[in-house]
């Protein structure tokens, strides 16, 4: 456990840079999932083209905001972003069985790497965890 009790320091602009990837995130999320949960049209048609039954579509959404209020909360962020990655891992997994284009596929991943950026630039026991070298 020696590994956890040393934590790599963060610059202000390194913190700053997280606070905002993290931010810009989060609210790309609520806006998502809110728009799940008063089943937006365009969400309605993109979720049935994915084979997800519509009543779905206000569990995905709830399931999305708790997910994301534990990022947001600064003592669940990691677990937020572990399971922000599973739900993001199977909305690329849904993309891919419908063969959608590549950006569409490719999205969601891309999101789970912005996450986890804000999160480890936040978080210097992660830099701990995984060290980056630049």
């Amino acid at each position: 456990m020696h590994a956890f009790t040393q934590t790599a320091s963060i610059s202000t602009k390194g913190l700053w840079a997280g606070r905002l990837i993290s931010g810009i995130t989060v609210m790309f999320l609520i806006f998502d999932g809110v728009t799940k949960l008063i089943k937006v049209p365009q969400v309605v048609e993109a979720t049935a083209q994915l084979g997800f039954p519509l009543s779905s579509i206000p569990v995905m959404g709830v399931l999305l905001l708790a997910c994301t209020v534990l990022y947001a909360a600064p003592r669940t962020t990691v677990l937020g972003a572990i399971l922000l990655t599973g739900y993001l891992g199977g909305a690329t997994a849904a993309n891919v069985r419908v063969s959608h284009p590549l950006f569409e596929t490719v999205f969601p991943v891309i999101f789970a790497a912005l996450i986890w950026a804000g999160t480890v630039l936040r978080d210097g026991r992660l830099r701990t965890l995984i060290p980056l070298r630049g």
